[in-house]
C-alpha cells in the first residue's frame, strides 16, 4: 500500500473513532444525567437515572419502595439508551405493580422525611420522567404519578395533583382540594374521597398508550403550582416531549391553608381494571425541581462531521 493510501485509512479510522465516541458520548450524557446534579442545576431539588445505586430507599433516595412482590425492579438494560432503569410488570388481571414514594421538603411524617431540602416550602414544583411502553403494549394503565401536600404523620393531605389515564389512552390532569372554607384539612387520612373536592380534570392530546406509541420513550414532565392563600391562582399542567398536553390555571388547591407545601410525589403502577395481558414499562430519569426542566433529546443530537476540513500530509 503507497504512502498516500496509508495516511487516508488511518485518517478515515479516525474519523469513524470520533464519530463513535460522540454517539457514546450523547448515550451517555441521557443515561447519566444526574452526575454531579446539584451542583450543575441547584434549581433542582432530586434527581435519579437509577445509575449511581442499587438503593432506592434511604437518606436523599425514596422514603417508600414497593416491588410488588418483584414485579417493579431495576433492572439493567431497562433504561434510556440500553441503562439502568425501573421495570414495571403486569401479569394478567393484576392490579398493583408497585411503586415509588419520594419525600421532601418540610413534612410532618418522620418516615417521609430523607433529608431532601428538609427546611423548605416548595409553593411550586416540576418533575419529569421518562416513560415507556413494551411493543405490543394493550390499554390504559390507570394511575402514573400524583403530586401532594402531606398535612400529619397520619398522611392527611391538604391537596392532590393526579396524573393519570382518561379512559382514552391520554394521561389526564386531576386536581384535588382537600380543605374546608374554614382552611381544616378536609381529608383525614391517605386518600380520604369523602373529603375531596375535585376541581376538573382535562385530557391531553397524545394517545401514549395506544398501539401505535409503544416501544418509545417520551419525556413527561409536569408542573403544580399552590393558589396563594384565599386565592384562586393555582396551576397544574403537563407536557410530553416538550409540547404542552394539557392545563388547569385559576385552581384553588388548598383555599387559606399554609401549614404544609407540597412535599411528596408518588410514582406508581396501578391498573385499577388489571391489565388485559402480561405486559411491561418502564420508567427512568426521574427529576424534581423548583423551575422548569425540559427533555434531553435536544442537547444530545450527534453532531455531523465537520465540513471544509483539509487534512495536510
Amino acid at each position: 500500500m503507497k504512502q498516500k493510501e496509508r495516511k487516508t485509512v488511518k485518517i478515515a479510522c479516525m474519523v469513524a473513532g470520533i464519530l463513535i465516541f460522540t454517539m457514546a458520548l450523547a448515550s451517555y450524557s441521557r443515561a447519566g444525567e444526574c452526575q454531579d446534579w446539584q451542583s450543575l442545576h441547584p434549581e433542582w431539588i432530586f434527581c435519579d437515572d437509577f445509575e449511581g445505586s442499587t438503593t432506592l430507599t434511604g437518606q436523599g433516595r425514596y422514603f417508600e419502595y414497593d416491588s410488588a412482590g418483584g414485579a417493579f425492579t431495576l433492572v439493567s438494560g431497562a433504561g434510556l439508551d440500553g441503562s439502568k432503569g425501573m421495570r414495571a410488570v403486569w401479569q394478567q388481571g393484576v392490579v398493583d405493580a408497585g411503586s415509588l414514594k419520594l419525600g421532601f421538603g418540610r413534612n410532618p411524617s418522620n418516615g417521609m422525611n430523607k433529608g431532601i431540602r428538609s427546611t423548605e416550602n416548595f409553593k411550586e414544583v416540576y418533575y419529569r420522567m421518562y416513560l415507556k411502553m413494551q411493543d405490543g403494549w394493550q390499554g390504559n394503565p390507570g394511575k402514573l404519578s400524583r403530586a401532594t401536600v402531606i398535612s400529619a404523620g397520619d398522611w392527611s393531605q391538604a391537596m392532590i395533583a393526579h396524573l393519570w389515564n382518561d379512559n382514552a389512552d391520554h394521561l389526564l390532569i386531576d386536581p384535588v382540594r382537600c380543605v374546608d372554607s374554614s382552611g381544616k384539612v378536609s381529608c383525614v387520612g391517605y386518600n380520604d374521597f369523602s373529603g375531596m373536592v375535585w376541581l376538573g380534570s382535562r385530557s391531553g392530546i397524545t394517545p401514549v398508550f395506544d398501539s401505535t406509541h409503544d416501544n418509545q420513550w417520551y419525556c413527561v414532565e409536569a408542573h403544580v403550582r399552590l393558589n396563594d392563600s384565599g386565592q384562586s391562582n393555582g396551576v397544574q399542567e403537563f407536557w410530553i416531549d416538550g409540547n404542552l398536553e394539557a392545563r388547569r390555571d385559576a385552581l384553588n388547591f388548598v383555599g387559606t391553608y399554609t401549614a404544609y407545601a407540597i412535599n411528596a410525589i408518588f410514582f406508581e403502577n396501578y391498573w385499577n381494571a388489571g391489565s388485559p395481558k402480561r405486559q411491561e414499562r418502564y420508567i427512568d430519569n426521574i427529576v424534581v425541581s423548583t423551575e422548569r426542566i425540559g427533555c434531553m433529546d435536544a442537547d444530545t443530537t450527534v453532531p455531523l462531521p465537520p465540513a471544509n476540513v483539509r487534512v495536510q500530509y
